[in-house]
């Protein structure tokens, strides 16, 4: 038997409920992952509350872990039972002691990367990996703007950012929050509770304003990503944590400069295995090298997962989240 957290219909964090269930054994081509963390990220509320639909009831949540394989399916030689992998993309259920997806979805973690980081790590770091590299090829230079700059992507972005060599404004909710990007390596922060973001844009860049916008808050940032691009610039909206941006007129990008707009997502960009694999490479060579560290400043048990969905809702995270399986 093992310990699985479920939900049998969507709503509040007080849905989720831990079962224990015999697990499925790997089918063809699949493995299963004991695993030793688990990643919490936004996209799970979204498929909790209903935002995002579940293929059906009940279902498990979460597509983020790292551990050890557990079993193999026929058919699997990229991985052994005993090795240590991560994934970032599995079937809904990593929020579990045992999880099985398609073995094509699982990396080999290298040494100098434990489990905690990896489960905090592949989600939010292969995020930014498309972001900055695929969706805008950033060369340096340039000067960007990021919402949420103090949460688990922004985070990571701010140190990748500056590896970069980019200027990197975030915006945050409080001067805690500012002080961590900072020291994260933004190279400006501004306080939206108490600030105007496209004025303070204006300022930072000499009225130039910024050729893209990350934006992974949805309905409540729209029209302040937008007045902060110059002419032509991009809209990136890669998340809803305010709600979806819904009834948008599309000529309002010809108004504000002849701006571009793009909804990205992992599953686009690491959409074949060669794809995934030189992804994965460069995060690893990322955190190998020193210039992404990982802040896990909230760890949770199953258990709890309903209240590490409050907590990231409510804004009060900074950093990474991740749940522990009680029994690794």
């Amino acid at each position: 038997m093992a310990r699985f957290v479920q939900f049998t219909h969507t709503g509040g964090p007080e849905v989720l409920e831990v079962v224990e269930r015999k697990p499925a054994e790997p089918g063809a081509g699949e493995v299963r992952v004991r695993n030793r963390a688990v990643g919490l990220n936004f996209i799970d509320i979204y498929v909790r509350n209903g935002l995002y639909p579940a293929p059906g009831m009940p279902s498990g949540l979460g597509t983020e872990g790292a551990g050890v394989v557990d079993a193999v399916g026929e058919g699997v030689h990229s991985v052994r039972v005993g090795d240590r992998v991560a994934y970032a993309q599995g079937p809904l259920g990593a929020y579990a002691e045992l999880h099985v997806l398609p073995a094509g979805k699982v990396v080999r973690l290298p040494d100098f990367v434990d489990f905690e980081t990896a489960a905090a790590v592949m989600l939010k770091g292969l995020t930014v990996q498309y972001l900055l590299r695929q969706v805008y090829p950033l060369k340096g230079g340039e000067t960007i703007l990021f919402h949420a700059a103090a949460g688990g992507v922004g985070s990571i972005a701010c140190q990748w950012a500056r590896a970069l060599g980019v200027k990197l404004i975030g915006t945050v909710s409080s001067a805690e929050k500012a002080d961590l990007a900072m020291k994260n390596g933004a190279w400006a922060t501004i306080d939206y509770t108490r600030e105007n973001v496209p004025d303070r844009v204006r300022e930072l860049t000499g009225g130039a304003m910024v050729p893209v916008v990350y934006d992974s808050v949805g309905r409540d940032t729209w029209l302040t990503s937008l007045d902060c691009l110059h002419k032509r610039g991009l809209m990136v909206s890669f998340g809803n944590a305010s709600g979806p941006v819904e009834n948008v007129n599309i000529g309002i990008l010809n108004q504000k400069g002849a701006l571009f707009v793009t909804r990205p997502s992992l599953n686009g960009y690491a959409d074949t295995r060669e794809r995934f694999e030189a992804m994965c490479s460069d995060l690893f060579a990322m955190l190998e090298s020193g210039q992404i560290r990982v802040s896990i400043d909230q760890r949770y048990p199953l258990a709890l997962a309903g209240d590490a969905h409050a907590a990231l809702a409510s804004r009060k995270t900074t950093g990474s989240t991740i749940l522990i399986p009680e029994s690794s």
